[in-house]
């Protein structure tokens, strides 16, 4: 006899690539219960549809930061989430929100955190002539990219490397590791 497996809304800004490879996951450990976006027209919300994904959309524009948040928060309770994957979630979660689901959240990142918290990652780590870039499964707190490392993926900056090429090699590997990490995170 095993549990019902943990139920994971995903929060995404963007295309939802990650959003994509955790979806190809799910199963007998978790399941997508919501995928949810900070823009309406993020191209990620009509995959997720066209998959038999519940989603839920909202922009903070003109209500404010706490009004979104809570409306938010409804929508993953009303979902029956349990955890939260953000998944190129371009937006910074509030201390409060975070405290109200402690624990609960994960973020992948693009650098072998705790170098390049933040923005820029690719163009920062081949500025310092980094031998290697790459990216990190890490547990939400107050503190931006600050939380604990769950997992993370190397990937060799080679000659020639733009942001671009470094992003692209960075995300296949993204796309293996944060369903492994989903995986055991859940299962803790």
């Amino acid at each position: 006899m095993s549990a019902s497996p943990a139920r994971v809304a995903v929060l995404i800004s963007g295309r939802g690539s990650n959003m994509q490879a955790l979806a190809g996951e799910q199963g007998d450990v978790y399941r997508i219960a919501l995928v949810a976006s900070d823009r309406p027209d993020a191209a990620g919300l009509a995959w997720a549809r066209e998959h038999g994904l519940h989603t839920f959309a909202l922009s903070p524009n003109g209500i404010g930061k706490a009004a979104y948040e809570a409306a938010l928060d409804v929508a993953l309770r009303d979902a029956g989430a349990e955890w939260i994957a953000l998944a190129g979630y371009m937006r910074l979660l509030s201390d409060a929100f975070v405290a109200r689901w402690r624990g609960r959240i994960i973020n992948i990142h693009p650098s072998l955190l705790p170098k390049y918290k933040g923005l820029d990652t690719h163009a920062r780590a081949i500025a310092a002539g980094d031998a290697a870039g790459g990216c990190s499964v890490h547990i939400v707190t107050e503190e931006l990219d600050g939380g604990q490392v769950l997992g993370r993926a190397e990937v060799p900056i080679l000659p020639g490397d733009t942001p671009e090429s470094l992003a692209a090699r960075v995300l296949i590997e993204e796309h293996r590791l944060y369903p492994a990490v989903l995986k055991e995170f859940v299962r803790s």
